[in-house]
């Protein structure tokens, strides 16, 4: 039998978000660990707001606001605001119901200098690793190291000389997109910064590659799981990789403990094996063997049986950039300047932990 299309609308309508949520959707797990976390940094909380005044939106919801926007690759803030006038798993996510207003996006870069003052993204970040450690998901003996590139929120037009002087540009033949001509035009980092960000480096990954304005970004993971232990923003540079690397490394190794760390070819250099067995850690890394010199590690290192195991699973880290580049639509900052680029990927990463706790967790944890 044909269905009636109806045009008159029901005119009372008692609906709850909670309804609309399917019972086996992954954020209803993903949920309580988040809630978890931002319970225990409510204190942080309060120290950021006056006891007086307007009330604002709650931090927490700022927190999840950005969680949903990794998960469901959301471009921008002003977008999120507008889905979460009608997108009802998102406000259930947030605890809002069906009547409740959306907040307007410069709800966002209004608090954000709250939340970088307090570090508040650094922390959420860190307890999720904890939480994810108290539940006996991470490995505390066995880590991979590994670096990409994020490309900045600036222009190639504004990479320009350090001692060019603006009233020496010449005109510009169209005020809102200007043409700029860099043939034949020698541009380095020692002589040209970017107008816009000045802290933005010009990078490639590989040779062959266009090189962009860039920032390094570095992740540490431990290999039983694929979690990230860390993960941070630096200058993009050629020795980026391995000196972020082992700050990482000194953070989360006690010297009394043996450690592997695994990573590729780029960390085969004899200042970061030193490095590491400086700290009782053993660099299961790739093999860069080149006419003009030779590996930093040998036999000794390559004949054990671990350091394939730690070579196979090394490749993981690949799935946790991918993820954040295209998920988290992180492959390019929105953010100017490295703290502001930081926070926002101490965020993605909290939302790549989350995900991966609520499916490794068991019931009821």
């Amino acid at each position: 039998m044909r269905g009636a299309d109806t045009k008159q609308a029901t005119m009372l309508t008692l609906i709850s978000p909670e309804k609309r949520v399917p019972e086996r959707h992954p954020l209803r797990a993903i949920k309580p660990f988040a809630e978890a976390v931002l319970k225990e940094m409510s204190p942080i909380f309060d120290e950021m707001y006056s006891a007086v005044g307007r009330p604002s939106i709650p931090p927490e919801r700022l927190l999840k606001s950005t969680l949903l926007m990794a998960f469901f690759t959301v471009r921008s803030e002003r977008l999120f605001c507008e889905q979460l006038d009608y997108n009802l798993m998102f406000r259930w996510f947030l605890d809002m119901d069906t009547v409740e207003a959306s907040f307007d996006h410069s709800t966002f870069s209004q608090n954000r200098g709250r939340l970088l003052k307090h570090d508040v993204a650094g922390e959420f970040f860190r307890r999720v690793v904890e939480k994810a450690r108290a539940l006996g998901l991470m490995s505390s003996e066995h880590f991979t190291v590994d670096g990409t590139l994020i490309e900045a929120w600036a222009s190639m037009k504004s990479f320009r000389p350090k001692d060019e002087k603006p009233v020496d540009r010449p005109p510009p033949n169209d005020p809102g997109n200007p043409t700029v001509d860099f043939h034949g035009e020698k541009r380095s980092n020692e002589t040209h910064r970017s107008t816009t960000d000045p802290e933005a480096r010009l990078a490639k990954k590989a040779k062959g590659q266009q090189a962009r304005l860039s920032y390094s970004q570095h992740a540490l993971m431990e290999n039983r799981n694929g979690l990230l232990v860390d993960l941070r923003i630096d200058e993009a540079n050629g020795t980026a990789e391995r000196t972020v690397g082992l700050e990482m490394l000194a953070d989360v190794v006690d010297g009394i403990r043996e450690v592997t760390l695994g990573g590729d070819k780029n960390y085969d250099t004899r200042d970061f094996i030193q490095g590491c067995r400086n700290m009782n850690v053993t660099p299961h890394v790739a093999q860069n063997i080149t006419e003009r010199r030779g590996s930093g590690i040998d036999g000794r290192t390559t004949r054990h049986p671990g350091y394939a195991v730690s070579q196979r699973l090394r490749k993981r880290v690949e799935e946790i950039f991918g993820w954040t580049k295209t998920v988290a639509n992180f492959r390019r900052t929105r953010y100017r300047g490295k703290q502001r680029t930081q926070m926002a990927s101490h965020l993605v990463g909290a939302a790549y932990n989350l995900l991966r706790i609520a499916r490794l967790a068991p019931c009821g944890a």
